[in-house]
C-alpha cells in the first residue's frame, strides 16, 4: 500500500504543472482533494479486502464528504492514479483501474443500472479521461486511450485510441484519424431524434393533406 500511494504523489507531480518546487510538496499534502481521495481509499480499499465490515463505506463516505468525490471501497485501483480538480468524480463498486490513470473533474465510473456481478468498466494503463465524462457499464478501456470532456463511452474501446463525442465513438486510433475530429461532425443525440421527430410529423401532414 505504501508503494502505491508514494506513486500516487509522485502522480501529482509528473502531470500537474501547478505542483512545483520544495513548498509544492507541502501543498499537494495539504490541500489537493484528488491525492487526499486516493489516499483514504487505499486505507478503505485494505480494509474492505480484510473484510473489515462497515467501517470501510464509513470512511469512503467520510472521503466524500471532505473531497467531492466518491470512490467505493472494493473498487481496484492501480498505482500512479491522479484525480485533478477531482469534485463530482465518482467510481462504482467494480470498478478497475490499471496504472498511471488520469481523471479530471465531474468523471463517473459507474453501471448502467441494468447490469449485476462485474457491472463497472475495466480501465487500461496510461488512460486520460477527460472532465465530465461518463463510462458506463461492463466495458473494458483498453490502454493509452485519451476520452474527451463530456464523452458518453459504453461500448469497449480498443488500445491508443481516441474517444469524443455522445456517443463516444474512436476518432484516431494508432495516431491515424479514422472520424472527422470536428465539433460539428460529433454525434447529437438531441439534433438525431429531432429529425426523427420532423420527419414523423411531414409524413403525418402528408397523409392528412395539410
Amino acid at each position: 500500500m505504501i508503494k502505491y500511494i508514494w506513486r500516487d504523489f509522485k502522480a501529482v507531480f509528473e502531470r500537474d504543472p501547478a505542483a512545483r518546487g520544495f513548498f509544492g510538496i507541502f501543498e499537494v499534502i495539504l490541500t489537493y482533494s484528488g491525492f487526499h481521495a486516493i489516499l483514504l481509499h487505499r486505507i478503505t480499499h485494505f480494509l474492505y479486502k480484510l473484510r473489515i465490515p462497515v467501517i470501510p463505506r464509513l470512511l469512503s463516505f467520510m472521503n466524500r464528504f471532505l473531497t467531492g468525490i466518491e470512490i467505493h471501497p472494493a473498487a481496484k485501483i492501480g498505482p500512479g492514479f491522479f484525480i485533478d480538480h477531482g469534485m463530482g468524480v465518482v467510481i462504482g463498486e467494480t470498478t478497475e483501474i490499471g496504472e498511471n490513470v488520469t481523471l479530471y473533474q465531474g468523471v463517473t465510473l459507474g453501471g448502467t443500472g441494468k447490469e449485476t456481478g462485474k457491472r463497472h468498466p475495466t480501465i487500461g494503463n496510461n488512460v486520460v479521461i477527460g472532465a465530465g465524462a461518463k463510462i458506463l457499464g461492463n466495458i473494458r478501456i483498453g490502454n493509452n486511450v485519451k476520452i474527451g470532456a463530456n464523452s458518453v463511452v459504453i461500448k469497449d474501446v480498443p488500445d491508443d485510441s481516441t474517444v469524443v463525442g455522445v456517443p463516444g465513438i474512436v476518432v484516431r486510433q494508432k495516431g491515424k484519424k479514422v472520424a472527422n475530429l470536428e465539433h460539428r461532425d460529433i454525434p447529437d443525440p438531441v439534433r438525431r431524434e429531432l429529425l426523427i421527430l420532423h420527419s414523423e410529423i411531414n409524413k403525418i401532414k402528408k397523409h392528412l393533406k395539410i
